[in-house]
């Protein structure tokens, strides 16, 4: 069975979501910066406040998911090796996290955008991407670097009553 971009894309948005604990509306576990889909804290972006949170990222890290993972002392449970893209999950010192690899730069994107639409944190290097919650994606992106990129917030628009 072959398994398609949009299937990979729901599955690890799930898991992510999942590993995140985005199961419910807690106040604050929403996007930085509201509802959208949007870089959120890249090299050179002005970060508010100028609390210190926010600080310059080293150079992308590139290399296989495991050497990615090495970098951030996890030990991938791979859960998807296929010819366009590795996935696995990952937990260490920072927290638990999707880290997925891809063949192409195009096939990166498509799946980014697709599994956005899910809300979570995506910390996105070349060819490469970490999802998990903004806690983990910022420590992540301490030693991987990258951009971080938040996903859409569904909640704003539930109108859950309380």
């Amino acid at each position: 069975m072959r398994v398609t971009r949009p299937g990979l894309a729901a599955a690890a948005a799930a898991a992510a979501l999942a590993l995140a604990g985005c199961s419910g509306g807690g106040a604050g576990s929403g996007a930085a910066g509201g509802a959208g889909s949007g870089v959120a804290g890249g090299a050179g972006s002005g970060a508010e406040g100028g609390g210190g949170t926010e600080r310059e990222a080293p150079p992308v890290a590139t290399g296989s998911l495991e050497s990615l993972a090495a970098a951030v002392r996890c030990r991938p449970d791979i859960q998807t090796d296929a010819d366009t893209i590795r996935q696995a999950i990952c937990a260490g010192r920072t927290g638990r996290f999707v880290l997925a690899t891809f063949a192409t730069d195009r096939g990166q994107r498509e799946w980014i955008d697709q599994a956005e639409d899910y809300g979570g944190y995506y910390l996105v290097g070349r060819k490469w991407v970490a999802v998990g919650d903004d806690g983990v994606v910022t420590a992540l992106r301490a030693t991987l670097g990258g951009d971080v990129e938040a996903g859409t917030d569904h909640r704003a628009h539930a109108g859950h009553g309380g």
